[in-house]
This record gives C-alpha cells, structure tokens and sequence, in this order.
C-alpha cells in the first residue's frame, strides 16, 4: 500500500453506538445546565419576556416537526457528512458543497465559541478559591489538547465521558428545580408556560435566543456511519434528545423564573447589571442551599461546557472527514484510525483551527478594559456562539427543502406527512426563526446600536458557503469524477488504509 495513503475504510467492528450512546451525544452539545444557568437568565435579562419557558415548548414543536422529515431521510441516508449529504441528494450537489462550508463553519464557530465561556469559568473558579488570578486562554488551550486527544480515539469513549457528565447536569438541575418550585419568591403561578407570556414585543428575541438552546440536536446523522443500526438509531436518538430537552428546558426554565420571582425577573429595573445573566441562578443557589452547592454547580458548570465542545468537536471532524474522503476538500482529511474508526485528521484540523482563533482573541484582549465585563465572553463566547445558531438554523431550512426534493423522485412508501407536510412546515417555521435571528443580531450581541460586527459576523458565514456553492458548479466541469461523489460517500471497496490494517498489506 502506498504511504501516501491517507484515507481509510470503516467497517461492521466501528458500529458502536447505540440510542442511548448517540442521545447522550446529542444533549451534551445543547449543555443543560449551560442553557438553564446562561442561556435562559440571559434570555430573561435582556429580552424581558417572561415567556421564555414557553418559547422552548414552540421551539420543541418545531424541531420535533423537522426532525419528522429527517428521520425519513435518514433511513436512507447514512453517511457522515449528515446535512451535506442530505442537500447533496436532495437539493443538489453545488448546493450541497455551499451547505458543507456552511455546517463547516457554523460547528467551529459554536466549538470554538463555547471555549470562551470555558476559560473564563475555569479562571473564575480558581480565582475564587485560591486567590491566583489566571488567564482564561490558558485553560482553553489545555481543554483543547485534552478534547483533541478524546477526537483521534473511539467514539464511544467519548460518548462514556459525555453520559457521566450529562447524569450529573440533569441531576444538579433537578435539585434547583425542586427547592426553586417548594421556595417561590412571589407565587406559585403558571404564567411562564402559557403563550400570552410569550405572544408579546419582544417574542422574536426569546426565539432567537432559545433556538441556540437546541443547537447540537441535528448532529444525530453525523454518527451514522458509528451507530449499530442507524436506520433506528438515528431518528429515534433524535427524538427521544428533542422530547427529553424540550421538556426539560420548559420546567427548569420556569422554575427559574419562580425563583427570581415573574415581576422581579422581567422588570428592567428589578435586577442590577451585575446580577443578570448566570448570578440570577448562582444567587439563587446560594442563598437556598448554600456554598458547597454552588461549588458543585460551578464545576458541573465547567464540565456542562467541556461535553458541548467534545461534542461539536466531534461534528467538525466527521464533516471534514466526509469532504476530504469525496475529494471536496484535500483527500488527507478522509483518514480514519484503524482501530477506532475515528476521523482522526478532520479531528486534528478542527483543533489546530480552535488553537488559532483562541490565540488571535487572547492577543485582541490586549488593551481590553475589565471594568468593561469579561472579554472570553462578551466577544468570543457571545459572537461565535451566535454565529454558530445563525448557521445551523440555516442549514435546516435547507434540509428540511432537501427531504421534499429527495422524496419528489422516488416516495420510497415513505407518507405524505413525513416527505411534504411536516419538512414543508419545518421550512416556514424555521426560516421565520432565521430570519428573527437576522433581525435581532444586535440584541444577541449585547450592543445597544448597530455595528460593524453587525454586518461582518453573518458575512463570515454565508459568503463562503455562496462561494462554495459556485465552487460545486466549477467541479461539475472542471472534476465531474470528483462531483459524481459529492455527498454520496466514497467507493470503501478500493479505499486505502492507515494504521494495523496497512501494516498488514
């Protein structure tokens, strides 16, 4: 064989996950308690709304509806670059190429993104308990090298280390849900979960802010290729992670805002700056169970982002595998370890990425004002993150058009309801939250006023992909071998080998 061999063959023996394994997978990229403890006093404290539980169950709705089309289509589909492939076969493959670049940049945006957060916790943390004040990027740099050692080895593994951690989120968050609902701070009341909460001004920002909640969800047909039977694996994965985070974000989200109290937690002027966001729930745990439980949650905290990164890390690494096996992008990038099945080179770009932009932000802190408020979070979490729902929620408009096209030429007795009726209503719903996104990118941002960032943050996205898109139609000429295979996998009967199966050769 020759050593300048870079791809490799999957077999029977790298089918190793099962539901549970692909909808740990899935939760730990939406953090539980991230969303509950940032996501949703955040979402509060600047939308006002006090219908934000309520948001996650239209949320919910909606993605279940979606995720009716693409459990169809992923019966017959299985393949890891997942909404590439599904563009690809359904739309087309130029638009499949723009939908690759797309997911590409949106998965590193929201990987890279969420270390923001990480680093500023970790230092925080340690700040708080010891007194030694230590740069965030520093603790980004080793969660990076510790993130990319789990992404060149079995998935499963991976998939072990994110179930603990998703046990012990969902199980601290209980605990907050049950002392929240015994101690209200003004009433007991159900206000929260109706849709006259939420039907008010305001109500396309808590979409916009909820949507990201859910972000990771989609990734269930990127493991396609790793589940036992994907077939089933894979819809009934995204199901059960949709019903279990719908529900679980509506409760925890309400309990909330008993605890803040409804009147407190939606008045302007009820809460001081430095109280909003995270505080909200950190004060709340404090004062009702005391400081070793606020201990806990911080560091589940910690490891509540850790198993977000993990996993979208893992999205990165299986689309570029997926691209460079097709010969989209450079063939090296479609290696794979023997013995695990990894995408160990897609793994590896996807770090050296997440390397360069943490230290292009570390060198931007210089001359950042702390009075100004965290830098890892104010930029690189706040702007990546949304950068990252801004293009995925685009990517499933696009699938949800692809489940029709790929059914419009051979129905393959799959019903009305899953090819045209639900993917139809996925598509105007989800293109609504896309474009209320659009318009309320500078209430995401935090800014008061339109900015340049305001314009150059969607432009980083969709640029590229339109790029890309015309990239396809230039291969149809140029490379119809290689275009013949965008998003229909690569011929595994010829396809080289790297590792014990080389050696072998």
């Amino acid at each position: 064989m020759s050593s300048s061999v870079t791809a490799a063959t999957r077999t029977e023996a790298h089918r190793r996950l099962g539901v549970p394994a692909v909808a740990f997978l899935i939760v730990a990229a939406s953090a539980p308690l991230t969303v509950i403890a940032g996501g949703s006093t955040s979402a509060f404290s600047v939308t006002h709304v006090l219908g934000v539980p309520f948001g996650f169950v239209v949320l919910a709705a909606t993605l279940a509806v979606f995720a009716v089309g693409y459990a169809a289509m992923s019966r017959f589909v299985t393949n890891a670059g997942a909404f590439y492939s599904y563009v690809s076969q359904g739309i087309g493959r130029p638009a499949g190429i723009g939908a690759a670049v797309l997911a590409l940049i949106a998965y590193n945006a929201m990987q890279v993104g969420i270390w923001g957060m990480f680093g500023f916790q970790v230092s925080s943390l340690i700040e708080a308990k010891t007194g030694l004040a230590t740069p965030w990027w520093l603790w980004v740099l080793v969660g990076i090298a510790v993130v990319g050692v789990m992404g060149v080895n079995r998935v499963d593994l991976s998939a072990k280390v994110l179930g603990v951690l998703v046990a012990l989120e969902f199980l601290v968050v209980i605990v907050f849900d049950v002392v929240a609902f015994a101690n209200p701070a003004e009433e007991l009341t159900a206000a929260p979960i109706t849709p006259a909460s939420l039907f008010v001004p305001g109500v396309g920002a808590v979409l916009a802010f909820g949507i990201a909640a859910f972000m990771g969800f989609e990734s269930a047909a990127i493991y396609g290729e790793e589940s036992k039977n994907p077939k089933r694996t894979i819809p009934r994965a995204t199901f059960l992670a949709v019903g279990v985070i719908g529900v679980f974000y509506t409760i925890s989200s309400w309990a909330l805002a008993i605890a803040i109290g409804p009147e407190k937690i939606v008045d302007p002027a009820g809460i001081a700056p430095e109280e909003a966001g995270p505080p909200l729930f950190f004060n709340f745990v404090y004062s009702a169970l005391g400081e070793i439980w606020v201990d806990v949650m911080s560091i589940l905290f910690i490891t509540s982002v850790f198993a977000a990164v993990v996993s979208f890390h893992n999205a990165v690494a299986r689309y570029a595998f997926s691209l460079g096996r097709e010969g989209v992008l450079p063939r090296g990038l479609g290696a794979i370890r023997a013995e695990s099945g990894a995408p160990w080179a897609g793994s590896v770009l996807q770090t050296a990425i997440a390397v360069v932009v943490i230290v292009g932000f570390a060198i931007g802190e210089i001359g950042w004002d702390p009075a100004g408020g965290p830098f890892a979070v104010l930029t690189l979490f706040t702007w990546l993150t949304n950068l990252g729902a801004f293009g995925l929620v685009l990517l499933m408009v696009l699938v949800s058009a692809a489940v029709i096209g790929f059914f419009r030429r051979d129905r393959r007795d799959v019903g009305v309801g899953s090819r045209i009726i639900a993917p139809a209503i996925s598509f105007l719903a989800l293109g609504t939250v896309w474009v209320l996104i659009l318009m309320n990118w500078d209430v995401l941002l935090g800014q008061p006023t339109t900015t340049p960032t305001s314009f150059i943050l969607p432009a980083v996205i969709l640029i590229p992909s339109i790029g890309a898109a015309l990239w396809g139609l230039h291969l149809r000429r140029a490379r119809p071998e290689i275009y013949a295979r965008i998003g229909h996998g690569a011929d595994t009967t010829d396809a080289p080998r790297l590792g014990a199966e080389a050696a072998q050769d």
